[in-house]
């Protein structure tokens, strides 16, 4: 294998790809061409296959395989429709994976789209990451915000505290505490749930503190019983708001904790410090 031929199928694969709205995509047929495919017949197989992969993959054939036609030149300058399938990046890669291994462009193009998906996914993979990690800080901020809010009206004591904090996650996750949501979800008891919380608990927890704030004030609401009526209120509002959508947040994954993300971003920083040195 070539570098030069690596360079040729690259800039061959980069020369068909199509961009709209910021979604890349790509032809099959034309794709059938760069892999050396001389039928369409031929080369349907291959995408069958390739179909298979990706529903056993869970992946949705609909997203990734999409159905399309193609005017193409017939004789004496006519143009006839033909069947198309427009193809995302990770469908590329399911059919030089499922292609025929005799081909040399197979062989490239596995190469190209192994790397090039890897590095989607890294992509990907940050911006969640980034996405947790700015909820997360707002929500310490909300956090931080309603402590202080509810202090100011006779909640001392780190009990009261800790009642007013579990009315809301039992509000917001169906009943469930703290405690037993770290048991579920192998959190170590000294750490925050909301370390290892989905972007969407982070967000809901924040809308749900922020609303509580915003009316304990209004109603000048006093003492441990009416502050916890309201976050409770306001957590069980976001709830149903969640549950409508057909998101149960107890039944949400653990994510990364992190404290681990933000460490791996700062030896990231740092190394890319050494080496502009």
């Amino acid at each position: 294998m070539s570098s030069t031929s690596l360079v040729h199928i690259q800039t061959s694969l980069n020369s068909i790809k199509r961009i709209e709205q910021d979604l890349e995509y790509w032809s099959a047929r034309d794709l059938m061409v760069v892999l050396g495919y001389k039928t369409w017949r031929k080369f349907n197989e291959t995408i069958k296959r390739s179909k298979d992969s990706c529903k056993n993959s869970d992946k949705s054939i609909k997203y990734h395989f999409v159905g399309a036609d193609k005017m193409i030149k017939a004789g004496k300058g006519a143009q006839r429709k033909v069947e198309d399938i427009l193809l995302t990046r990770f469908a590329c890669y399911l059919i030089a994976q499922n292609g025929d291994p005799r081909k040399p462009e197979i062989a490239l193009a596995q190469t190209y789209f192994a790397t090039q998906t890897r590095k989607q996914e890294l992509l990907e993979q940050r911006q969640i990451e980034d996405k947790r990690l700015e909820a997360r800080s707002k929500l310490k901020i909300t956090e931080k915000k309603i402590g202080s809010t509810i202090y100011e009206r006779g909640v001392r004591s780190g009990i009261e505290f800790a009642t007013f904090k579990d009315k809301h996650i039992r509000a917001l996750y169906g009943g469930i505490s703290t405690k037993q949501l770290k048991k579920k979800r192998n959190i170590p008891n000294k750490r925050a749930l909301a370390d290892f919380d989905t972007n969407i608990e982070l967000k809901a927890k924040d809308f749900s503190l922020a609303m509580t704030d915003h009316n304990i004030k209004k109603k000048n609401m006093k003492g441990l019983h009416q502050v916890s009526q309201e976050v409770e209120k306001s957590s069980k509002a976001t709830r149903k708001t969640l549950i409508s959508r057909g998101i149960k947040p107890e039944n949400l994954r653990p994510q990364e904790d992190l404290k681990k993300v933000e460490s791996r971003r700062k030896k990231e920083l740092r190394i890319a410090s050494q080496n502009k040195n």
